[in-house]
């Protein structure tokens, strides 16, 4: 999800304190442990498998109903590519000394960053070709001429590489915007214009001046004389996943400690959190999701009577968060704190919405094994427990709950209408209303 104004407002002047640090890992170390917990910038990669859940469902079992929600590929940056420029300009004026340590000698040669800001990647152009085919692997007797997409370039054009991928020739991409809906699932923080999470700002930015200047000051302490800013740190933390999804590889990435690297991936929890989740001002973060939610229930139960059997959809990270965070699968016990690492916690993005993520309800029946309807979700290949609607030890065992289990699950979305007093409550600015709109257009 791309948000122009949290981006900008986060170039805070960050405080700086030191830290003492032990020697760097080894290059390739660092590769092999940290680079699928980069958060929402994460290549794609399957879900850690839950423990104590089958990966297949009974063999008596059928699916008859598959809807795909999935991400972008890897895209250029956004917001965030000031900093990046800002770590060029820095190295291009400093002199760089001759002794480095390992994992700095690409500096010797300099460092230009040559990335396309928020356009798909080759990367993502392969990460989504690959899904398409994996698709038609996994769901062989499933088909539809649809596919839908939000506005965004990069959406549409993974829409596209999906659709070589799954049937070997172009598609016709439809997007939201051509349905006419005053709010649609897919992008429903577009009718939200009163929603503006300012309180996620200073949140943040708690989280910056904490795990920032420490490494400003070791990386300071090896390149003695360059003057690297805590700005500049960042963007040299953020030139690691956006060279991996440009590039798919990126010298900076072995310049951190693990640790350091955990710290970029939970300042983009606590981003998303406070954009779309539990610490959202007011719950808004989940009102805005449960659009997403009420669509999937229509579907599941074929309210409308015309019910497909397959939904192929393409938006961005925060669509697959808010629709998590609505259906409280996301949620942690506690909100997460801004001066340390909640560990471990459910609200984890390099888990649920890497580049390229993939979310697909299975609506499935059973000859024995199950009574009615059920409904499944695969999260990034793997299966997401449903432990909000799980009754019995076989809906543990399979990660799954009955349709008519899920929906009473899910009063908090399926009591919220657009237009009702909440969704107003929530979304609509009055008159006297002076805060500006935040335009959640994609950080995806």
């Amino acid at each position: 999800m791309y948000i122009p104004a949290v981006i900008n407002l986060l170039q805070v002047s960050l405080s700086s304190f030191s830290s003492q640090f032990l020697d760097f890992g080894t290059h390739d170390d660092v590769w092999a442990n940290n680079l699928n917990r980069l958060a929402t910038l994460s290549p794609y990669h399957d879900r850690t498998k839950p423990p104590g859940v089958r990966a297949d469902l009974p063999a008596d079992c059928a699916v008859d109903q598959v809807i795909l929600l999935h991400r972008h590929g890897s895209r250029g940056p956004a917001g965030e590519q000031g900093y990046i420029d800002e770590l060029v300009e820095t190295l291009g004026n400093a002199s760089i000394p001759h002794h480095l340590p390992p994992n700095l000698r690409f500096l010797k040669d300099g460092y230009k960053s040559d990335l396309v800001p928020e356009a798909l990647t080759v990367i993502g152009r392969q990460q989504l070709f690959d899904h398409g085919v994996q698709f038609a692997l996994q769901y062989p007797t499933f088909s539809t001429n649809t596919f839908l997409a939000t506005d965004v370039e990069r959406v549409i054009e993974s829409a596209h590489y999906f659709g070589r991928g799954l049937l070997g020739h172009g598609v016709e991409v439809v997007t939201v915007n051509e349905l006419g809906l005053p709010v649609n699932w897919l992008r429903p923080w577009d009718a939200c214009p009163k929603y503006n999470p300012v309180d996620v700002l200073a949140h943040v930015a708690e989280w910056q001046n904490t795990y920032i200047p420490p490494i400003t000051h070791r990386l300071n302490v090896r390149l003695p004389g360059v003057g690297l800013s805590d700005n500049d740190t960042r963007g040299a933390l953020l030139a690691c996943p956006y060279d991996l999804a440009a590039h798919d590889k990126s010298p900076w990435c072995g310049a951190f400690y693990p640790h350091e690297l955990r710290g970029l991936e939970y300042e983009y929890d606590l981003m998303m959190d406070g954009l779309t989740g539990y610490i959202s001002r007011n719950d808004t973060g989940p009102i805005i999701g449960s659009v997403y939610v009420n669509k999937l229930i229509e579907r599941l139960t074929n309210a409308t009577g015309d019910a497909q059997e397959l939904y192929l959809e393409f938006a961005h990270d925060t669509t697959v968060l808010y629709a998590l965070s609505a259906m409280s699968l996301n949620k942690d016990k506690v909100p997460l704190p801004s001066d340390h690492i909640l560990f471990p916690r459910k609200f984890q993005t390099s888990q649920q919405a890497p580049f390229a993520a993939r979310m697909i309800w299975e609506r499935f029946s059973c000859k024995k094994s199950f009574d009615g309807p059920q409904v499944r979700l695969l999260l990034n290949g793997e299966t997401f427990p449903l432990s909000i609607c799980q009754k019995s030890l076989k809906d543990k065992k399979y990660g799954t709950c009955s349709v008519s289990e899920f929906v009473e699950a899910n009063t908090f979305s399926t009591n919220i209408h657009y237009g009702d007093e909440t969704w107003n409550a929530a979304c609509v600015k009055d008159d006297s209303s002076d805060v500006p709109t935040m335009h959640v257009d994609s950080f995806s």
